[in-house]
């Protein structure tokens, strides 16, 4: 049987690189790509997709709410997101709204595969470490702590943090601070390697 899969996403090259991958997948067609999320709920309904995969740049908000809209209308079409950095608040807030994955950019196409496999198939598909983070509220870091931290190790810039995570670069800063004596860490970076060595990240 035949996964039919609607794509969305902001960076049309990025978004058909992935059409015209999933499309050489045995079993895997590429019904629409779409450029924003209206487009996206109409083409999921016209061309009854099985599975919406969604590249939601830099606009997180919105991709939440479009994946709660989707299943609403939908509840059989299952979503799954790829993003840059998923950060445990993101990925809590994806599942609430009722996303099967989130797939990280740098996990590569085989993991994509998997993943759109699974979805396909009703299946929550999870990267281990992004569930074994969430999965540990109870350790030192506070969620905002923890989402810095997993940030800094995918490289990104105080700046960049302050956009993602709707907050100040003053905060950003006092939140690095904060995972850095609660690790006993010498700098950011140091925090970083003891967060994943205690699995925290």
């Amino acid at each position: 049987m035949t996964s039919r899969i609607a794509i969305a996403g902001k960076c049309l090259l990025a978004v058909e690189l992935m059409a015209e991958s999933l499309s050489c997948e045995e079993g895997l067609e590429v019904v629409t790509v779409a450029s924003n999320y209206q487009q996206l709920m109409q083409e999921v309904e016209r061309k009854n997709a099985d599975v919406v995969l969604i590249d939601p740049d830099r606009d997180h908000g919105d991709c939440v709410a479009a994946v709660g809209r989707i299943r609403k209308t939908r509840p059989a079409c299952g979503v799954a997101l790829v993003v840059d950095a998923p950060t445990r608040t993101f990925v809590n807030q994806a599942l609430r709204a009722g996303a099967l994955s989130v797939v990280p950019k740098g996990a590569g196409l085989r993991r994509l595969v998997e993943s759109v496999r699974g979805v396909a198939s009703g299946q929550l598909v999870m990267d281990p470490q992004l569930l074994l983070a969430m999965g540990r509220p109870g350790g030192p870091l506070s969620d905002r702590e923890a989402d810095v931290l997993r940030m800094t190790a995918a490289g990104a810039s105080v700046k960049e943090m302050a956009g993602e995570l709707y907050l100040s670069a003053g905060t950003i800063r006092n939140l690095a601070s904060a995972a850095i004596k609660k690790l006993e860490a010498r700098n950011r970076y140091d925090a970083v390697r003891i967060a994943n060595e205690r699995c925290l990240i």
